[in-house]
């Protein structure tokens, strides 16, 4: 079978390079190129290289070349298979445009200076004495599920955050109670966009807010008004604590925890980096190691956000987190965090100097994957940008509008799904979609928020399932989780959710009150998780 795989893989690496060498005798003038109107732009073909990537990745189980024979086909596509227009597109427009953009170089640095600040705490011993209190006081697998999803739900502030701080503090409980690093990846990204998408005060919302322009709603209270409608998001909650309860699991996701409860193989399979996930014994360390830094991480996160936002400027609390960047406040207030932590924890000589001084590249080192797929899933959304993918997917949903009015809200969260899941984007899908829901209903319409909330809970969607999805890749990173295996476990979880969301949205567009279609959206799910547990009792 892996023989199989690889000689796929090399056929597809093949008619690309084929496709090359062909460009070199079917545009061989440069300049004629320009003249020539590109009939890929604005087209399906839009959404063919992220397509292309995920396909190969899924198959081959191989991330980075994936990636790159994903992004190497958008520039084709884009440069007209001329070989110095695609170089160009690959090169200029792709990774350096991807690396010079402000929003990505502030998220680099924020995950950077993460990556420190969790050295510094393994390396003072806090999360080891964390995992030895956890391991003595969180006595089963459930419990361990349970502390995780609720520790994600408390860091509401930003998904990058959430993830890679759940993941470096839940690690060493997860571990010890046998879970496969695929399950808890599965419970940090179930609760990390999720949490963010229903939290008033979060970079999301805030982004959300400055794409909603002034009406009979501000873009703040339409977000919250949207809340009870994000069934996405919410079933996601019902469903994480449903697996937990009901103590069982289903596709790719039971082979690894079998592995996990038998084997002690929390891996299964894939890349494991177990240098850089070893947690130090330090006899000085303690649990106050580990929450302090974190404490101070979130309050001066938040602080980072509302400074940026204009809050010593006048802007009131929610202004100010209407109005951020979180590119900016994130990595203001990490800067701090870990200059504080830094002192901390050389004031309590638990470390010293030169010990936190060697956490700096130990810390970079350990995002290094992450940062280089996050990289390259930059470059693929470019293409995909150039290509005309919005423009595109914003011309199905207005010819949509007029026949199938009250089936608009189940049919939005399916192209949310399916653009977020091509472009690895949540924020630039309800960024495309938004301005056209808001055009297609009236103003004062509930279905306007239905609307809304269905383009909010299938960005999430998509971007849950997505393999080219930063919060996934981030998610992957701090569970220190093969990320396709990440990916391919959860997969089938998210589109059981997302089944029971559909349908949801079916109905919500002829009741329109969220008091009866989320409790009954609860009960549906809570139905199907019953289902599916006598379906896998009876298959084992």
């Amino acid at each position: 079978m892996y023989n199989q795989k690889r000689r796929l893989f090399a056929v597809m690496t093949l008619i690309v390079v084929l496709a090359c060498v062909l460009s070199l005798t079917a545009f061989a003038d440069g300049e004629a190129v320009e003249e020539v109107t590109n009939p890929m732009v604005g087209t399906f073909m839009s959404l063919v290289p992220p397509i292309i990537a995920i396909v190969l990745a899924l198959i081959t189980k191989e991330v980075y070349s994936s990636l790159f024979i994903g992004i190497l086909a958008g520039a084709l596509f884009y440069g007209n298979f001329n070989p110095e227009a695609t170089l160009n597109a690959m090169v200029v427009d792709g990774f350096v445009a991807g690396m010079a953009d402000s929003w990505n170089a502030g998220i680099f640095l924020f995950l950077v200076q993460l990556g420190i600040l969790v050295a510094l705490m393994n390396k003072a011993g806090g999360s080891a004495a964390f995992g030895r209190w956890a391991q003595k006081n969180i006595k089963s697998k459930v419990g361990a599920s349970i502390a995780t999803f609720v520790l994600g739900v408390l860091i509401f502030v930003d998904d990058y955050f959430n993830c890679l701080t759940v993941g470096s503090v839940m690690r060493p409980v997860s571990d010890g109670h046998k879970m496969s690093r695929a399950k808890l990846a599965y419970i940090i990204d179930a609760t990390a966009a999720p949490v963010c998408m229903i939290a008033p005060i979060s970079s999301w919302a805030a982004a959300v807010s400055g794409m909603v322009d002034e009406g009979v709603y501000t873009g703040l209270e339409l977000f919250i008004k949207a809340i009870p409608y994000n069934f996405y998001s919410l079933l996601t909650f019902v469903f994480v604590i449903g697996l937990a309860i009901m103590k069982f699991d289903y596709g790719p996701m039971k082979l690894h925890e079998f592995n996990a409860e038998t084997k002690g193989d929390l891996f299964t399979s894939g890349d494991i980096r177990n240098d850089e996930t070893e947690l130090d014994y330090n006899e000085k360390g303690k649990i106050i190691d580990l929450i302090l830094p974190i404490a101070i991480l979130i309050v001066c996160c938040i602080i980072g956000m509302i400074y940026v936002g204009g809050f010593w400027d006048g802007a009131s609390f929610i202004d100010a987190f209407a109005n951020t960047d979180a590119s900016l406040g994130l990595p203001w207030g990490t800067m701090i965090a870990l200059v504080i932590t830094f002192i901390y924890l050389i004031a309590r000589r638990v470390i010293t100097f030169k010990e936190a001084c060697s956490c700096i590249t130990k810390g970079f080192i350990a995002m290094v994957p992450a940062l280089l797929i996050l990289t390259f899933a930059i470059c693929l959304k470019n293409m995909t940008g150039m290509l005309g993918a919005a423009e595109y997917v914003a011309g199905l949903m207005e010819g949509a509008a007029a026949g199938l009015y009250n089936f608009l809200p189940a049919i939005i969260f399916i192209v949310a799904c399916l653009l977020a899941f091509a472009t690895g984007t949540s924020w630039g899908t309800f960024g495309i979609l938004i301005p056209i829901v808001v055009n297609v209903f009236p103003a004062t319409s509930e279905l306007l928020i239905v609307g809304v909330s269905a383009c909010l809970a299938g960005a999430v969607c998509g971007d849950h399932c997505s393999p080219i999805s930063d919060t996934t890749i981030m998610a992957s990173a701090g569970a220190q989780c093969d990320h396709l295996n990440h990916v391919s476990t959860q997969l089938p979880y998210a589109i059981t959710v997302a089944a029971v969301s559909f349908v949801c949205y079916i109905f919500t567009g002829f009741i329109q009150n969220a008091w009866i279609c989320l409790p009954l959206g609860i009960v549906v799910m809570i139905a199907t998780l019953f289902v599916l547990k006598k379906v896998t009792a009876a298959k084992a």
